[in-house]
């Protein structure tokens, strides 16, 4: 095998391997979009999970998109105000430091009967909620 073939293999197999990756990079661009406001977007599939994905308050159907930390804005963040200990129930209500926000209420979990534990473990009727267990005596 002479030189000249030796690197028309190697530039046939580079050309072959950068087209690959171009075809799987584009279909899976395509996979990741999401619907805003009935406009398709590639751009949002770009957002690292969690973090803020526009201006909610210019926009407040931002926080509507799939991925999104939850459905309401507060200081222009999107949020959720059934479970952020930071906005609980409402913007800019903060939970105590031995409690947190479970269906938009700041609980104890230590001793809820409705909460004991965890957001939403409810503890039967004829037991009591204490150390964050049904019970528990």
């Amino acid at each position: 095998m002479n030189k000249s073939m030796r690197y028309d293999i190697i530039l046939f197999l580079l050309i072959t391997i950068l087209a690959a990756s171009a075809i799987i990079t584009h279909s899976k661009a395509e996979e990741v979009t999401h619907n805003v406001g009935g406009f398709k977007s590639r751009f949002l599939a770009h957002v690292p999970y969690g973090s803020t994905i526009t201006s909610c308050e210019r926009s407040p159907k931002a926080c509507k998109v799939d991925g999104s930390p939850g459905p309401d804005c507060c200081s222009n963040k999107c949020v959720n105000l059934q479970n952020d200990p930071l906005n609980c129930g409402k913007c800019g209500k903060k939970c105590g430091s031995n409690k947190m926000c479970c269906e938009g209420k700041c609980v104890n979990p230590m001793t809820n009967e409705k909460h004991c534990g965890k957001c939403g473990h409810k503890c039967e009727s004829a037991s009591s909620c204490l150390y964050g267990m049904c019970s528990y005596a």
